[in-house]
């Protein structure tokens, strides 16, 4: 079952049309939340990133569009399937339809889509996972790519082009040819017990579990954490490479180039990141 705008339909209904804002030119926004057993990970960081999203490309916030309506209408949704499951959740939002690059109206609308997880705890893998360099398109240093829009092309092509090669990822770069983040999460190096990922200002992702990794980090006596750039130089120098997303939790990084990582600050981190995700839901 799919909701749209608080109305739960099948998952084939034609709820949308040709005039979509989302369809046309990406003017949406999305959360992808974490929910096993009826519980919602994160939902306070979910929520204010999509407030504070909202508010810079200027959508109008319902007066409704509170932290507990956003609850509500993922549970509302996940009514309609088995609870006692790990579930990803889809919540997107897109100004309503009108207008050419102009809207008519910043009104918006909004459907919420689920889909089973295998796993109701964030686990490490130990499968072989190779990253490379994706160089033919940028990153662009600014507000933009720290939201999570519907604005992806970067990150499908990037995805076509792994695909191609046989990597199980790659890595983005901004202008100035640093290192902004993976395909589908952020980025961490660990060299000794130093953590490194790359600043919002360089172009990456303003992500959940990124700032949970550095809080949780922060708060350790064991790892120094800093934001700071990342050169491509740097990559084969450090001990460590995992990457983050709210769905996957962390995901490390087995080869990159002739570079071959260990996992061990990953294993210490996945079982920290499980103890205060059942705490904070």
């Amino acid at each position: 079952m799919v909701n749209f705008n608080g109305t739960l339909l099948e998952t084939d209904a034609h709820f949308l049309n040709n005039s979509n804002r989302g369809l046309r030119y990406g003017d949406s926004l999305f959360e992808a939340i974490r929910v096993v057993n009826g519980r919602i990970y994160f939902l306070e960081e979910h929520y204010l990133r999509l407030m504070s999203s909202m508010r810079i490309l200027r959508m109008e916030i319902p007066m409704e569009f509170t932290m507990e309506f956003l609850a509500s209408e993922i549970l509302k949704t996940l009514s309609a399937n088995a609870q006692n499951k790990p579930y990803r959740v889809r919540f997107t939002v897109f100004r309503n339809d009108g207008g050419l690059y102009l809207p008519k109206t910043n009104r918006v609308s909004y459907c919420v889509e689920v889909q089973e997880l295998e796993h109701p705890f964030y686990t490490i893998s130990d499968a072989p996972y190779e990253v490379e360099l994706f160089k033919d398109f940028y990153v662009n240093k600014d507000m933009l790519s720290n939201l999570k829009s519907n604005n992806r092309l970067l990150n499908v092509v990037g995805s076509v082009f792994a695909k191609e090669n046989d990597f199980q990822n790659c890595l983005l770069i901004n202008g100035d040819k640093m290192i902004v983040e993976a395909l589908n999460g952020n980025l961490f190096l660990v060299t000794g017990k130093t953590i490194k990922t790359p600043p919002l200002n360089d172009g990456c992702l303003n992500g959940v579990l990124r700032k949970k990794i550095i809080e949780i980090s922060t708060k350790s006596t064991v790892y120094e954490v800093r934001e700071e750039s990342i050169s491509p130089f740097e990559l084969q120098k450090a001990d460590e490479m995992f990457i983050t997303n709210t769905i996957s939790g962390i995901i490390p990084v087995y080869k990159y180039r002739k570079k071959i990582y260990k996992n061990t600050t990953s294993k210490d981190l996945v079982g920290k990141l499980n103890a205060v995700a059942r705490l904070t839901v």
